[in-house]
């Protein structure tokens, strides 16, 4: 089980991943994870859109192969992108060859339709899991390996939409990097939770950057 907020004590052992960005400026930096998805990444998009927000989406390679107009219109609205894998691996289900094979296999598809990705590369670990000897190898490779402050947990359908909405507000703070996903399993807490986070936090004097 994944805890909403990182613990500081993470973040000191894992010095190597960025959890959050150093700033005393109100500003919060909001990612999806698992798209670009079909219908789910546009409505994110046009919520985006109402806020003048930028975002961060970690892309899993195959979702980018089937849907390149969709990452096409991210990039073109001046959103980040980030490396997710190519097939959503689990780090600790998969050996290590096989994990950073499916990482370059990802990388590739990118980089066939967004060449400056070269230049800012930026790796989310799906399900937040990892090995010191991949974080090791992606850095070597130039890779930003980037984790979070909050994940909002609209994964989880169990969970009440009050309860996903409460993980991000009750613990945001200017610099936080917050998870959300843009995927078919997320929507119905995204749907509801992620114009009430944006208001929210506009209404409360942020704004939304990508990193």
């Amino acid at each position: 089980m994944l805890l909403v907020k990182t613990p500081n004590i993470v973040k000191k052992l894992f010095p190597k991943l960025v959890w959050d960005v150093p700033t005393t400026n109100k500003e919060v930096y909001l990612t999806f994870d698992d798209g670009p998805t079909p219908e789910i990444t546009n409505w994110v998009l046009a919520q985006l859109q109402q806020f003048n927000a930028k975002g961060t989406f970690f892309c899993i390679g195959k979702n980018i192969h089937e849907n390149p107009e969709i990452f096409a219109r991210l990039l073109q609205e001046g959103h980040s992108v980030g490396n997710h894998t190519n097939n959503h691996h689990n780090a600790w289900k998969v050996g290590y060859k096989c994990y950073i094979k499916n990482t370059l296999r990802a990388e590739e598809e990118i980089i066939d339709n967004y060449p400056a990705f070269k230049e800012k590369k930026l790796f989310r670990p799906p399900y937040g899991k990892f090995t010191p000897k991949i974080v090791n190898h992606l850095k070597q490779q130039q890779y930003t390996i980037v984790g979070w402050d909050i994940i909002s947990e609209d994964y989880d359908a169990t969970l009440s939409i009050e309860k996903v909405y409460n993980n991000v507000i009750n613990h945001v703070q200017p610099g936080s990097i917050i998870v959300f996903h843009d995927s078919v399993k997320a929507f119905k807490n995204l749907k509801e939770v992620l114009p009430r986070v944006l208001t929210y936090l506009s209404d409360n004097g942020y704004t939304f950057k990508a990193l």
